[in-house]
């Protein structure tokens, strides 16, 4: 795993602040620009784990293909982050019973159940942290296959043979995702530079863990469907 790689491949390209400037101005865009920037960071995983050495950093061109790629992402992360969604109701239910029962007892039991709820969500959001990478790489590699993004018995027997690869993923992510608050800095005009900067390091680090794991059976099915195809597939 090459950390420093991740983070300085994004400067090797000439066009880097234009792509970047473009991503930034993109996320501003309510929902469809936090897809899109997804289906771009993807893009840059499938180029570092199909070998390209040059042009790792896509240009926009292919906005539709991003969109609907980050969109079928969007549903494979959706789907594991369900036990956490219905977790995190149950205590909210409580403490909504409680307060219009006015009642002490349910209270402290709501907010025993809410403490014991956060530990959990807590474990289970390092769990997707270490997940993401397999599940979204596995996605994006068969074709931006939904299917294949949801395959959970080869996905987590994967991730248990290589867990340190995916524990070494996890680090860079949170590393670059502090990297990419720190745009806030200058008035959070800064953030269209560093947010997207920020997606394409977690893209190079998922294509560096897809590459190492499969080694030499590396199988890209691309190219992704247009933005007008089947996207439920």
């Amino acid at each position: 795993m090459d950390f420093g790689k991740a983070f300085s491949y994004v400067f090797e390209d000439e066009g880097w602040i234009t792509k970047l400037l473009i991503g930034g101005l993109i996320l501003l865009i309510p929902i469809v620009g936090a897809l899109t920037v997804l289906g771009w960071a993807l893009e840059i995983g499938r180029r570092v784990a199909s070998g390209q050495e040059s042009d790792i950093l896509p240009d926009w061109s292919d906005f539709g293909t991003y969109l609907v790629r980050g969109l079928k992402a969007f549903v494979v992360m959706f789907v594991y982050a369900l036990p956490i969604i219905i977790l995190e109701i149950c205590p909210i239910t409580l403490t909504a019973m409680a307060q219009g029962m006015e009642s002490q007892s349910m209270a402290s039991i709501a907010q025993i159940i809410n403490l014991l709820v956060s530990c959990v969500v807590f474990v289970y959001e390092i769990f997707l942290l270490i997940i993401a990478p397999a599940a979204l790489m596995r996605f994006t590699m068969q074709g931006d296959d939904i299917k294949a993004g949801l395959a959970f018995g080869e996905i987590f027997s994967q991730v248990k043979a290589n867990l340190g690869v995916y524990v070494m993923v996890a680090l860079g992510q949170i590393l670059a995702y502090f990297i990419g608050g720190l745009g806030i800095i200058a008035c959070g005009i800064g953030l269209l530079f560093t947010v997207p900067y920020a997606y394409a390091v977690v893209g190079h680090f998922y294509g560096q863990a897809y590459r190492e794991v499969e080694g030499g059976n590396i199988v890209d099915a691309t190219p992704a469907p247009a933005a007008g195809g089947d996207w439920t597939a």
